[in-house]
């Protein structure tokens, strides 16, 4: 009996040892947990393990430039950024990030592979949104989104990377940036997506999701 209690009692102290190793933690407010886990553990159950997201409810990271990734999860920490999505889930889990772990977060996800999505809703609106992209609105004096975001979509600095995000996603966000002042530090964008009507935010949102990561 002595011997079948001290054997329990040496696989607690081994279990209780692995549960406290950060690198095999969830704890939000450890320090110590390497961006990675936070990615890998964590931020993955919304994101992907790669930062690429399978629902559409939730943004493709994989390949979103540092900068970009960086300010975001900064608004979301000082509740800056509080879109329903911001408030709902992201408020909580950026809280206690320091700013080391919000860096490698940024780092971790800008070095992952965008996977190619597939391609759905009507093709033939590609080319419209395309235009919308390229061009702007020259009617209603609205510039091209190439001008901040790259011709390719790729993204540049603080500008986020649009190609081969969720077209679902695109559509709310342009919503939120259209109709509400959520997110504030989208001043911008505002401006730019106040006059566009829902067949230009779905034809230039189905075209973002079309562009394969190059």
């Amino acid at each position: 009996m002595k011997l079948a209690t001290l054997s329990l009692m040496i696989a607690a102290a081994v279990l209780a040892a692995g549960c406290a190793n950060p690198e095999r933690s969830r704890d939000l407010a450890n320090p110590a947990v390497s961006a990675a886990t936070l990615a890998q553990q964590v931020c993955s159950n919304c994101h992907g393990l790669t930062g690429n997201a399978t629902s559409p409810n939730f943004p493709n990271l994989a390949g979103q430039t540092e900068a970009y990734v960086e300010a975001q999860l900064s608004g979301f920490r000082s509740h800056g950024r509080h879109d329903p999505a911001g408030f709902e889930y992201m408020w909580g889990l950026s809280r206690s990030l320091t700013e080391a772990q919000i860096k490698g977060l940024a780092a971790y996800y800008a070095s992952q592979i965008q996977l190619p999505q597939t391609l759905e809703g009507d093709a033939s609106r590609y080319a419209a949104g395309k235009e919308v992209f390229d061009q702007g609105v020259v009617a209603k004096g609205i510039p091209p989104c190439v001008t901040c975001h790259g011709a390719h979509g790729q993204g540049n600095a603080t500008f986020p990377r649009l190609a081969g995000q969720h077209a679902d996603y695109l559509v709310k966000q342009l919503i939120v940036f259209q109709r509400t002042d959520e997110r504030p530090e989208g001043g911008i964008m505002k401006t730019v997506a106040h006059e566009l009507t829902p067949q230009n935010i779905s034809d230039v949102a189905g075209y973002l999701q079309s562009l394969s990561a190059p």
